[in-house]
C-alpha cells in the first residue's frame, strides 16, 4: 500500500470514532502495515506532550501507541483547549498561538489553518503506508461546512474515502446514517463509502434486514457490526458536551469509561480497599491521571463535588485544570476549600496535580489565564505561582520514594517552592503533596510506593498488587480494539478502501447540502 488513507467520521460526537480509529490502526500494524493516526482538529482538555515538546490530544497519543510509533505534532496539528463557554486556546503544531472565541475561530481563522493541516497530512502520507484519520462531531454539521477542516473539508482536499460510524446503542442509527449522507453535497457524498455499526447488543441476524434496506436506500454497504463491549475505550478527549450545570457531576461518568476505569473487579491484595476522591473542578484537564490508580486492585476512584464526600476518602486528589483561579473559586463556593485545608491540617493525604498543585499553594499571580491578578491560594503548600505567557511543555524524568518516575508537564503557571520536602518538581508538607507532573502515577514502582505511604497515613491495611503494569493494561486494551476490528469488520473490504479510495459511482441521495 502506498499513501493509503481513510477518514473515520461519526453520526454524532462520541459515536466511537476514536476507538474505531485506534482499532483499525492496531489491526493494520499487526498485518505489517506502517500506519499513523491523524486528527486535523481536536477539542480536548486531555492532552499529551510529545518527545519534541509539542502538545497534542491524548486520544491521538494513544492512537499512535496503537500504531506502535512515537506521537508527533503532525498527528494533531490543531488542538483547541476550552477555557470557558465562549473561548478556547488554539494550539498549532504543538504550541499555543492565542485565545479565540468560537465565532472568531469559525469566522475565518479555522479555514486559514487548512493549508497547515493538509501539509501535515501529506507529510504523514509520504512517510507511512497508511494514515487513519479521525473526524470530529458529525460531517453533516451544515452550519460549519464552509470552514470545515476536520471532516469532509479534509476528505475532499486529500481525496480520502470516508467511513461513517454510528452508535446503535443510542438508537436511531439507520436514520442517522441516512441523514448524514443526505445532508452532504454531491461532491462530499461521493467520498462516503459506507457505514460501521458500533456497540450492537444482540443477534446480528436481526439487524441484517435493516442493513440491506440501508444499502438499497443509499447504495452504500456496511463494513462491519461491532458488538457492545464493556470497558472498551482509549483516553477520553473531553466532556465539554455536558451541560454546564451538570458538568461537575458528569465528569465522573465521562472519565470512568475505559477498561482501566471500569473493569477493576479484582479484590484487594490486603485486607482493606483504598478510597480515592477526585475533586471534580471546572475545566478539569488530564483527568486520565487517575486511571493508573483505578487500575490497581482494591483502589476505588470516584469524582466528588461536595465536602461531605471527602470524609471517608483515604486520598483526595485536586487534578489539573485549564482554569486554576476559576477552579479555586469553585472550591470555595462548594465548601471544598475549607474541607481541603482541614484535611491537610489533620495530616490526611492530599495530592495536587498541576493546576491542583497551584491551588494548594500560598499565592497565585495570574495575568494570563484568568487575568485576575493576585489571588490567595489555599495556603496548604509553600509555593507561589506566577503565570507566564509561554507554556511549559516538557517530559521530565525523576525519582521519588526511591523509584524512577516519568511524567509530562503542560502549564503556564511557574511555581516557586519556598519550603517543605522536595517531591518531583513540587513539594510535600506532612501528608500533602503537590507536583506539576501529569502521568507520574503511570510509573508502576512509584505508584505502589505512593499508595503504601497513603495507606499507612490513612490507617488502611491496603497492599498494592506487586504485578500491576499500567503499560501492559494499555497494550491489552489496544489489542482488544484491534481484535474487535479483525473479528467483526470486513477487513478485506476495509483494506481495499484504504488502498484504493471510495468506490466509483456511488449514488447521490437527495436533498443534499442546503444552498
Amino acid at each position: 500500500m502506498n499513501n493509503g488513507g481513510l477518514l473515520v467520521a461519526g453520526t454524532t460526537s462520541d459515536a466511537g470514532k476514536s476507538v474505531v480509529t485506534a482499532g483499525i490502526c492496531r489491526w493494520l500494524v499487526r498485518q505489517g502495515v506502517k500506519v499513523a493516526p491523524f486528527k486535523a482538529q481536536n477539542m480536548s482538555l486531555n492532552s499529551f506532550v510529545t518527545r519534541e515538546g509539542a502538545e497534542i490530544g491524548r486520544a491521538q497519543a494513544m492512537q499512535a501507541q496503537a500504531c506502535r510509533v512515537e506521537p508527533t505534532a503532525q498527528m494533531n496539528p490543531v488542538l483547541l483547549k476550552p477555557g470557558g463557554e465562549q473561548s478556547s486556546q488554539v494550539v498549532l503544531l504543538g504550541k499555543p498561538v492565542g485565545e479565540l472565541s468560537a465565532r472568531g475561530y469559525h469566522g475565518g481563522r479555522q479555514q486559514r489553518l487548512l493549508g497547515t493541516v493538509l501539509d501535515c497530512l501529506a507529510e504523514l502520507r509520504g512517510t507511512y503506508d497508511a494514515v487513519i484519520c479521525e473526524g470530529a462531531g458529525s460531517p453533516a454539521e451544515i452550519n460549519l461546512r464552509r470552514t470545515d477542516i476536520v471532516n469532509m473539508g479534509i476528505a475532499r482536499n486529500a481525496g480520502l474515502p470516508v467511513l461513517v460510524v454510528g452508535d446503535i446503542d443510542r438508537g436511531g442509527v439507520f436514520a442517522s446514517f441516512f441523514g448524514t449522507v443526505a445532508l452532504l453535497s454531491p461532491e462530499d457524498q461521493a467520498l462516503v463509502a459506507g457505514f460501521l455499526v458500533n456497540k450492537f447488543r444482540g443477534d446480528v441476524s436481526l439487524l441484517e434486514p435493516g442493513l440491506d434496506m440501508l444499502y438499497g436506500l443509499t447504495g452504500r454497504r456496511t463494513y462491519g457490526v461491532l458488538p457492545f463491549r464493556h470497558g472498551l475505550g482509549i483516553d477520553e478527549e473531553d466532556g465539554m458536551g455536558v451541560p454546564p450545570r451538570e458538568r461537575s457531576r458528569a465528569w465522573g461518568r465521562v472519565s470512568l469509561r475505559g477498561t482501566v476505569r471500569e473493569s477493576n473487579t479484582a479484590p484487594p491484595v490486603g485486607d482493606d480497599v483504598l478510597r480515592v476522591a477526585v475533586c471534580a473542578i471546572p475545566l478539569m484537564s488530564n483527568f486520565t491521571d487517575v486511571d493508573a490508580l483505578a487500575a490497581e486492585p482494591g483502589v476505588v476512584v470516584r469524582f466528588v463535588d461536595r465536602p461531605e464526600e471527602l470524609a471517608d476518602a483515604d486520598l483526595v486528589i485536586v487534578p489539573g485544570t485549564r482554569g486554576t483561579v476559576r477552579a479555586l473559586e469553585w472550591l470555595h463556593e462548594r465548601g471544598l476549600a475549607e474541607a481541603l485545608r482541614r484535611r491537610a491540617a489533620e495530616g490526611r493525604p492530599v495530592l495536587g496535580i498541576c493546576g491542583g498543585f497551584q491551588i494548594l499553594g500560598e499565592h497565585i499571580e495570574d495575568e494570563v489565564e484568568s487575568r485576575k491578578g493576585a489571588v490567595d491560594g489555599l495556603g496548604v503548600l509553600p509555593v507561589r505561582v506566577r503565570f507566564a505567557r509561554e507554556k511549559t511543555l516538557t517530559r521530565p524524568v525523576g525519582e521519588a520514594f526511591g523509584e524512577r518516575v516519568e511524567g509530562y508537564e503542560i502549564h503556564h503557571g511557574v511555581g516557586e517552592v519556598t519550603g517543605g520536602e522536595p517531591f518531583l518538581d513540587g513539594c510535600r508538607v506532612g501528608q500533602t503533596w503537590g507536583t506539576h507532573w501529569h502521568g507520574s502515577l503511570e510509573s508502576d514502582g512509584f505508584r505502589r510506593a505512593f499508595l503504601r505511604e497513603v495507606a499507612t497515613a490513612a490507617g488502611r491495611r491496603f497492599v498494592p498488587a506487586p504485578d500491576t503494569s499500567f503499560a501492559a493494561l494499555r497494550e491489552e486494551q489496544l489489542d482488544r480494539l484491534g481484535d474487535l476490528i479483525e473479528q467483526h469488520a470486513d477487513t478485506d473490504a476495509l483494506w481495499r478502501l484504504i488502498e484504493s479510495g471510495a468506490p466509483q459511482g456511488l449514488p447521490f441521495i437527495p436533498p443534499g447540502a442546503p444552498a
